[in-house]
Order: C-alpha cells, then structure tokens, then sequence
C-alpha cells in the first residue's frame, strides 16, 4: 500500500534501473582490458589489484584528469564515442613521463538525467582507451543529480595508477648539455585549449561540417582523439635510458617541457624541426593568435617529447618509428645562462 503522495527516488529524476543497465552494458567492455593483477571485477564496491612480482621495489604512481571543454563539442556535435579515449589518455600519459606501466584506471561519469546509450558509448570508449593503454578499467562512478546538468549533458574524469621500479623511475635529474630533445607527433589538439578553439568557432560561426583536411570534416579534425603514448614508450624503456619526458597538455610546448629540467638547463627547439599540421596553423590564422600564445596554449603537433643522450638519439627514433610513432629531434639540451625561460623555441 503507498502512501498518499508518496514520492520515489525516480519521481525525483534518479533512474536506479537504467543505472543498472549501463552497469551491464559495459561488462563486455571492461573485461577485455583485464590483466592478470586485477582479482575484482565492474560491480563491487571497490577493485582490488595486486602488483606484479616481477616489481623489486614498486612504487606507485597516479594522475587525474578531465577532457575539459571538449565536451561541449561533443554535445553539440553528438559525438560520444572517442571521449573516453581522450579521458584515458590524458592521465596514462602523465604516469608515463616517470617510467609508470599504468595498471588500471577508475572514471567517474556525471549527468543530470542518465541516457544510458550516450553513456554506454563514452564509457566503450574509455575501455578502448585502456585497451590501447594496456590497462585495466576496474570500475567507477555513474552519477545521476537531477539539476546539476543542463539536459544533454554530463561530466567525465577519472585516474589512472601505475607502478614502477623505485630505481628506474625518470625524474629528469641527469638531463645535461647536448642531451636530444625527441618530439613524438600528436594527433591533433588532444584534450587542450578548446575554450580557445570554441571561442574562435562560436566568434566566426563556422560550420563544422565542412571539408577541411583530405575526407576529414573540421569536427573530425577538433574531435580526433588523444594519442596514447604507453605501448611504444614503455618498449623503448626496456632498450635504451630516457633521462626526460613531458607530455605536452595544458602549457603547451613551453610549460611542459621545463617540468622536467633541472634548473641549469634550457631545452631550445628548433620551430622548422617539425611540419606544422593543418589545423594549428588554421586555428593561427582564423583567431589571429600570436605564435609565442599558440606554443603556450596547444601542442602545436608534438604530444610528447623525449630527452635522451645524443648517443641514443638515432636508435630511439628508429624503435619508436617502427612501433608506428612518427618521430623527429626537435632540439637539444643547453646550459643555462641566467634566469631566461627554459624553453626556447627558435
């Protein structure tokens, strides 16, 4: 017998059986980016994950992040699917940057009323992602608050772990003069600067649809996923020593790369080292952005960049180039003169 005008958790806008069915939709998905560590599955109040005993001394490493404005494209443009791969590839590649194999990654998806179809895709996407990471998605949160999010949209971030050996950890502490400095080819803008890139889309009312590079739209350039960096670095690691890496997110090329030096060095960088690809020059010339804002704001077509020993140089661009990066020396490592910025692009 109900009460008079009683009121169920639904009534107030929370769908516990469609948080149900998401639960079992992505099943599928997470198992198959199971390693042998992981002892719990999707659905327990946490996941427990062992480490390997092939580690002497394992330290643990982890990073959280979002996808930030890039999620307003999405909603505007429908495109769920490849979110969670950006989701996923801006926190593995962070743990990478000091030696971490990432283990397993946790997400945390909000929304005002749950449409478990667009969140079916974006959490498949971010078991593409860990699939692509090596990685295990081990669980998460799906959030339904009535009156949190305009209808259509959501919220996504989430953090990976990883593990790696306390004496191989990469600290950047041996970077010297006349180190190389490595730029791995991005796949476009990755998770960074779309406030920028949507002001300048909304400010000139353009029309994402139209062709812009070969069969590729402009919205399947803006949208292109994140790359992840983990497998062919992490295979590099095992051949030669990397004394440096950053990730180039938020900063771009001259606040990332000096995360990593110590304060003696300056890492000067050839701007003629790479081509630049089509949509940053694009996003130069319709926004009318300096140069020195567009290396401070996007990555400008270097995701990740590798400092060696000029000696490793050669071998390291020959394995990354055969594990399918695309790869140049962009630079070399310098003394420090006095107290100027520790990038220079030149």
């Amino acid at each position: 017998m109900s009460l008079p005008n009683s009121l169920s958790y639904q009534d107030a806008g929370v769908d516990i059986v469609a948080g149900d069915r998401l639960v079992e939709n992505i099943k599928p998905f997470a198992k198959r980016t199971m390693r042998p560590e992981v002892l719990s599955g999707i659905g327990g109040f946490g996941g427990l994950v062992e480490i390997s005993k092939k580690y002497r001394e394992p330290v643990l490493v982890s990073g959280t992040d979002g996808v930030g404005t890039k999620l307003k494209l999405a909603f505007e443009l429908n495109r769920h699917g490849t979110v969670g791969i950006d989701l996923v590839g801006m926190s593995v590649n962070d743990i990478l940057v000091q030696g971490a194999e990432p283990l397993f990654f946790l997400d945390y998806f909000a929304c005002g009323k749950l449409d478990v179809e667009v969140a079916t895709q974006v959490i498949q996407g971010i078991a593409m992602g860990c699939e692509m990471a090596g990685c295990a998605l081990i669980g998460g949160e799906t959030a339904e608050m009535p009156g949190m999010y305009p209808l259509g949209e959501y919220d996504l971030a989430g953090f990976a772990v990883g593990v790696v050996e306390k004496a191989n950890i990469i600290t950047g502490a041996n970077i010297q003069s006349n180190d190389v400095v490595l730029g791995l080819a991005s796949s476009g803008l990755h998770s960074n600067g779309y406030s920028l890139v949507r002001k300048i889309i909304e400010r000139d009312q353009l029309d994402l649809g139209v062709q812009f590079d070969g069969q590729r739209t402009l919205a399947d350039c803006v949208m292109e996923p994140t790359r992840i960096y983990v497998k062919p670095i992490l295979e590099l690691m095992q051949n030669l020593k990397i004394k440096g890496m950053a990730h180039i997110t938020g900063g771009g090329l001259l606040e990332n790369i000096p995360r990593v030096l110590p304060p003696s060095t300056v890492a000067v960088i050839d701007h003629l080292a790479w081509p630049t690809p089509k949509l940053f020059g694009w996003l130069r010339e319709q926004g009318n952005v300096a140069q020195q804002e567009m290396y401070r704001t996007f990555n400008c077509g270097i995701g990740m960049v590798i400092i060696v020993d000029r000696n490793d140089a050669v071998a390291a661009i020959s394995r990354l180039t055969s594990a399918g990066e695309t790869v140049w020396n962009i630079g070399t490592i310098q003394e420090r003169a006095g107290d100027e910025a520790q990038t220079q692009i030149r």
